[in-house]
């Protein structure tokens, strides 16, 4: 639920971005995102390489054999991203976060395919009743005429970042230190964004320089926090909590920007925090 409050601040923040300036191209806001997790992740393992150095008897941190499985995960939660920043900036906030929010089913999926993790008929009803749950909140209204693109653009960031959590959860199995993962993906995202900002980077105030950091910084605590989450316990665990996300992106909503939730919105709410309990309850 951490992760899931992390990544409602960023949203908050990137949405925040083009309303103390011009338009900032997602890409641009991408790059901001991925260096803070970049500089902190650096720190971090730096830290624990030394710790690793240090004390020969301790396994090595990044074992030979997941660099695939690192540029695996590297790659779709780079589409990730995109994805979900483009359809942002040219979808409703509704829609768009609908779209973001398959990323638990693609997960749940992913996990029984690829790593064949079983999934009980109980937490597979959860899932799918937290998925309602979430649209009562967001209330996309499908109004997608003549934005195909952006659509299909939030499908495949939504897509793209289940599949980036089945291989951090395979990266958990094989031990591959936490705050690498997060370095290894950041360093990646911020060389393919790179190009994209010395070619068409847009001028910004010096409040979007501090809410993109803002952005960076929440982006960088749910990063960390999903991480962890996905090592400790299998996506079908963490499907429904995952979708408290847009809880917090309701509350947020309304104490940033005056937004109301409405009945539906209480009801969507309700419905996901009793589907935490009843997934808790399960596991």
């Amino acid at each position: 639920m951490g992760s899931a409050f992390g990544f409602a601040l960023m949203g908050m923040f990137v949405r925040l971005a083009d309303d103390v300036g011009g338009a900032i191209p997602f890409t641009q806001k991408s790059f901001f995102r991925n260096i803070v997790a970049a500089a902190v992740a650096g720190v971090l393992f730096w830290r624990v390489y030394g710790r690793v150095n240090a004390s020969p008897s301790r396994v090595a941190v990044v074992p030979r054999n997941v660099l695939a499985l690192l540029v695996w995960r590297s790659l779709f939660g780079t589409i990730g991203i995109f994805g979900n920043f483009y359809a942002l900036s040219h979808i409703p906030l509704g829609d768009a976060c609908m779209l973001n929010k398959l990323s638990p089913f693609a997960a749940v999926v992913a996990s029984w395919a690829l790593l064949r993790e079983r999934v009980t008929v109980r937490q597979g009803i959860a899932v799918v009743v937290a998925f309602v749950g979430a649209m009562f909140v967001v209330k996309p209204g499908f109004a997608l005429a003549g934005e195909t693109a952006a659509a299909l653009a939030g499908l495949a960031g939504g897509v793209s970042a289940g599949l980036a959590y089945t291989c951090v959860r395979r990266l958990g199995i094989l031990k591959v230190e936490p705050s690498f993962i997060v370095l290894f993906f950041s360093c990646f995202s911020t060389l393919v964004t790179a190009p994209f900002l010395v070619f068409d980077y847009h001028p910004m105030t010096w409040a979007q320089v501090a809410t993109l950091l803002g952005a960076g910084i929440a982006a960088t605590a749910g990063q960390f926090g999903i991480t962890a989450a996905y090592r400790l316990a299998q996506p079908r665990e963490l499907a429904v909590y995952d979708y408290t996300n847009v809880v917090f992106a309701a509350l947020l909503g309304f104490a940033v920007f005056g937004q109301v939730p409405d009945c539906f919105s209480w009801l969507g709410i309700a419905i996901i925090v009793t589907m935490g309990i009843f997934m808790n309850r399960c596991a």
